[in-house]
C-alpha cells in the first residue's frame, strides 16, 4: 500500500471515530440532562471521549503520511458518516433537510480545505503565542456568555459548538508548534504550549459535549466539524504565511466555498428551529371556532371557587332562602333573597 493511499485510509477510519464519538456524546446529552458538560458517571461518554482520542490520534499519523490538502479535507466527512451511522445504530435518522445541510457543509469546508496552500514547517514566538491564546480564551468566552443568554435550544446549541471548534482549532495550531520546536534535549521548553493545548483540548470537549444537548446531532457536529479546521486555516494564512492556491483565481473559489459551508450551518440550524416548533393548540366546538372550552381542570377550579364564596355566606338558617334562578344560564346558579324564612316576619 502506497503512503498516499495509508493516508487515506487512516483519514477515513478517523472520521468514522470521529462520527461515533459524536453519535454517543448526543445519546449521553439526551439521557444525562442534568450533567450538560461533564457526565463522568456516563460509561458511555468515557467511550465517547476514548473514540475522539483515536480520531485525533489517527488523523496526526495520516498527515505524516500524506499531504495536508489531501488528509484536511477528508476530514470533513465526519458529519456525512454520522447521519446514517446514527440511523443504523441509534435508529435517529435525519430529515431530507439535514442531509442537504450536512452534504452543503462538508463540500463547502473540503472544497475551502483543498484551497489552502501549505508553507514550510513555521512557529510563533512566545509573545505571539500569548496573544493567540488570550484572544483565543476572549473569543470562547464571548460565544459561552452568549450562549447562557439565548433560550432557543439550537441557536444555545450552535454557539456553544462555536466556541468548541475554537477551543480544537487554536489546540491544533499550538501542537503544530510544539512539533516544530520539539527538543527532545530540553523538553521542559515546551510546557507553557502543552499547557495551552490541554486547557483548550478539555474546554473543547466538554463545550462540544453541551453542545448536544436539546440539539439533535447533526447541526452541533457541523458546527464543530466546519470552525475548527476553518479558525486553524485563517491562523495559518495569517501567522504562517500559508495562502490559497491558483491565486486570485482560488481566493474566490474558497471565499465560494466558505459560503457553501456557511449556508449548510444556517440551513441545519433552520432546520431544527422548524422542528422545535410547537403549533398552538385551540380547544373549539364544532361550528363555533371561537368559543372557549373549559377543560377539566378550569371546570374544578370553578367549583371550587364557587363552593368557597358560598361557604363564606350566611347559612339558610340565618334567615336566607335559598332558590333556583330561573333563567337559561348554563351553569347552576344560587340567589340569596334578603327576605325571611317561611314562617318568619
Amino acid at each position: 500500500m502506497s503512503s498516499l493511499a495509508l493516508s487515506v485510509l487512516l483519514s477515513l477510519v478517523s472520521a468514522v471515530a470521529y462520527a461515533a464519538g459524536a453519535i454517543l456524546q448526543e445519546h449521553v446529552a439526551t439521557t444525562t440532562p442534568s450533567r450538560p458538560y461533564a457526565p463522568l458517571n456516563h460509561a458511555g461518554w468515557w467511550v465517547a471521549v476514548v473514540l475522539n482520542g483515536v480520531g485525533a490520534v489517527l488523523h496526526v499519523v495520516a498527515l505524516a503520511y500524506g499531504p495536508l490538502s489531501v488528509v484536511q479535507p477528508l476530514g470533513a466527512l465526519t458529519i456525512v458518516f454520522a447521519l446514517p451511522m446514527a440511523a443504523v445504530f441509534v435508529r435517529r435518522g435525519a430529515g431530507a433537510a439535514a442531509w442537504r445541510g450536512a452534504i452543503m457543509a462538508t463540500v463547502g469546508l473540503a472544497g475551502l480545505l483543498a484551497l489552502t496552500g501549505g508553507s514550510a514547517s513555521q512557529s510563533l514566538s512566545g509573545a505571539e503565542r500569548a496573544v493567540l491564546a488570550a484572544v483565543t480564551l476572549g473569543a470562547v468566552a464571548l460565544l459561552f456568555l452568549g450562549a447562557q443568554g439565548v433560550h432557543r435550544p439550537i441557536v444555545r446549541s450552535v454557539l456553544l459548538a462555536g466556541a468548541a471548534g475554537v477551543a480544537f482549532g487554536i489546540a491544533s495550531v499550538f501542537t503544530k508548534t510544539v512539533a516544530v520546536d520539539w527538543d527532545w534535549a530540553a523538553p521542559l521548553t515546551q510546557w507553557p504550549s502543552l499547557l495551552v493545548v490541554a486547557v483548550f483540548a478539555v474546554g473543547g470537549l466538554l463545550l462540544s459535549q453541551a453542545s448536544y444537548r436539546g440539539a439533535g446531532l447533526a447541526a452541533p457536529l457541523a458546527t464543530v466539524t466546519v470552525v475548527n479546521p476553518v479558525v486553524a486555516a485563517a491562523v495559518g494564512i495569517t501567522l504562517f504565511g500559508e495562502d490559497f492556491r491558483y491565486g486570485v483565481a482560488g481566493t474566490v473559489l474558497a471565499l465560494g466555498c466558505g459560503a457553501v459551508a456557511a449556508g449548510g450551518l444556517i440551513l441545519l440550524t433552520i432546520e431544527r428551529l422548524g422542528n422545535g416548533v410547537q403549533p398552538p393548540q385551540r380547544h373549539a366546538r364544532r361550528g363555533r371556532p371561537d368559543t372557549h372550552v373549559p377543560l377539566r381542570g378550569d371546570r374544578v377550579a370553578a367549583q371550587r371557587a364557587g363552593s368557597d364564596r358560598h361557604a363564606a355566606g350566611p347559612e339558610v338558617g340565618e334567615g336566607v332562602d335559598v332558590g333556583a334562578v330561573s333563567g337559561s344560564g348554563a351553569d347552576l346558579e344560587v340567589q340569596m333573597r334578603s327576605r325571611a324564612v317561611a314562617g318568619g316576619s
